[in-house]
Parts: structure tokens; C-alpha cells; sequence
């Protein structure tokens, strides 16, 4: 790392919160030497051979650039990364609602191992049975499970949403009310949901203005086959997809496919 800056402007120190100077968060970067990139549940990480680790929570709709140091500087950005070998990582959050820090590697060694959700879909295989086991030991509404960042880490409205209907079960049905199919449906779909996704670089959608680290727009919005879809015919039935509220907040589902 060349060097590192948090840009002039007083909402530009709301994303790095547990640094009380500019300078202090360039120092612990700058000639350190990245050794590896790596995610924990949301938090991303770039192992540093300083015995330091930068790890970025992006907020909504944030995004990191990687970019030329003579690309324009987009609105929003907030912390600039720049490399010896050219080339700079940025991070752009039109919310300021990311956190960004840099800390010494035992706080990330000791987030691997406390880590505060049960399932990552793509950290390790994981059977269905052992997601079955885990789904008996829960007691609530399907969306409610799905939305809980303590059970399935990085799932919102619109994914839960997707999964449920690939998995042809409803956002109100209790989980105590699974059967053994239903849970091996509800593993396939969200692993089928969530690969597809990756895939398709995410989902740019309304004000989550998302880009990948290149800074092209997701696709995943084009697939979408409830969420946001309601009066929409339904692409296995041809029902209208219904708009309801679960806990306050939107839902989307298809009436005659999930029960």
C-alpha cells in the first residue's frame, strides 16, 4: 500500500468510526504489504503483514472500486487505498452507513472464532441435514429466519424473499411446521438463489445503487421473480404475485406456488 486517505469533508469520518484522526488510519496502511483478502459473515478483510488486518462492513448500497488513480473521483467517495503497483481501492457509500478499520489480526482471529450467525451458506459445505438441525432448534415465521443475521448471514428482503418462493413455502409458515421436504427444499433453493446471484454479479436495484468491484451494475435484478413484482403473473403459474407485510416490512410471494 502506497498510501492511504480518508477524503477531506466532515461525513467522510462517520465510515471510520474507531479512528479519531485521518492520519492514524493512514499510517496503519501505509507500506504495509496485503497478504491476503478474505470475508468473515459481512465484514470483508485484507490481511496486512504489519500484524494488522483492514476490515470494511459495507453499508447499503456501498461498493469498493478498484480503479486507476486517474479514473474521476465518483461522488460519495470516502477512503482511498492506493498501491505501489498502480491502481487504488475505493470506497464509495452514498449513506455513509459503512465501517471501515484497521485493527490488529487477533480481533479478526477472535470474529472467526465467535463468530455471531450459525449458518454462511458459502463459508463451508453445508449438509441439509445439518441445516435441518439447526432450523429445529428455531422457533418462528419463515421470513423472520431468513431476515435473522444471528441464523443466515447476509440475507435481506430481497433474497429471503427469492428463496422462499424457489422453495415453494410461504413467509408466515412456522418452521416448527417443516417437513423433511420441505427443509430439503429450503436448502436447495437458497443455495440454487444465492449462487445464481453470485453469478450475476448481486442485485442492483432502486436506491441500492450497487456496483461490483469493477463498477458495473449487478444483474440479478432481471431475474427477480417476486420481490417488487406484485399484480405480476406469476413465471410458473401465472397467478398474480401478492405484496403483504411481515414484522413492518414488505413481502412478496406467489400465492399458488408457496404454501
Amino acid at each position: 500500500i502506497k498510501d492511504a486517505e480518508v477524503r477531506p469533508g466532515r461525513n467522510a469520518m462517520k465510515v471510520v468510526p474507531r479512528h479519531g484522526r485521518r492520519k492514524e488510519f493512514s499510517d496503519l496502511l501505509e507500506g504495509a504489504k496485503v497478504e491476503a483478502v478474505g470475508r468473515v459473515g459481512k465484514i470483508l478483510y485484507l490481511s496486512l503483514d504489519n500484524e494488522h488486518a483492514m476490515m470494511v462492513d459495507l453499508g447499503p448500497g456501498a461498493w469498493l472500486l478498484k480503479t486507476s488513480a486517474s479514473e474521476e473521483m465518483a461522488m460519495h467517495t470516502y477512503v482511498v487505498v492506493s498501491f505501489t503497483i498502480g491502481g487504488q481501492l475505493r470506497l464509495i457509500d452514498g449513506q455513509t452507513r459503512s465501517n471501515v478499520h484497521v485493527a490488529p489480526t487477533e480481533e479478526l482471529e477472535r470474529m472467526r472464532s465467535t463468530r455471531s450467525f450459525a449458518v454462511d451458506p458459502f463459508e463451508t459445505p453445508l449438509t441439509w441435514q445439518h441445516f435441518s438441525q439447526l432450523l429445529q432448534e428455531r422457533d418462528t415465521t419463515m421470513k423472520q429466519l431468513l431476515m435473522d443475521q444471528g441464523f443466515i448471514c447476509g440475507l435481506g428482503d430481497i433474497y429471503s424473499d427469492e428463496v422462499l418462493f424457489t422453495s415453494g413455502i410461504r413467509f408466515d409458515r412456522s418452521t416448527a411446521k417443516l417437513t423433511s421436504q420441505d427443509v430439503r427444499r429450503l436448502y436447495r433453493g437458497m443455495m440454487e438463489t444465492l449462487q445464481d446471484a453470485v453469478r450475476a454479479r448481486g442485485t442492483t436495484w432502486g436506491e441500492q445503487d450497487f456496483r461490483d468491484l469493477h463498477g458495473e451494475p449487478g444483474l440479478y435484478q432481471l431475474e427477480l421473480k417476486v420481490f417488487e413484482r406484485d399484480g405480476e403473473a406469476c413465471r410458473r403459474c401465472r397467478q398474480a404475485i401478492v405484496k403483504d407485510t411481515a414484522d413492518g416490512a414488505f413481502t412478496y410471494f406467489c400465492p399458488q406456488c408457496q404454501t
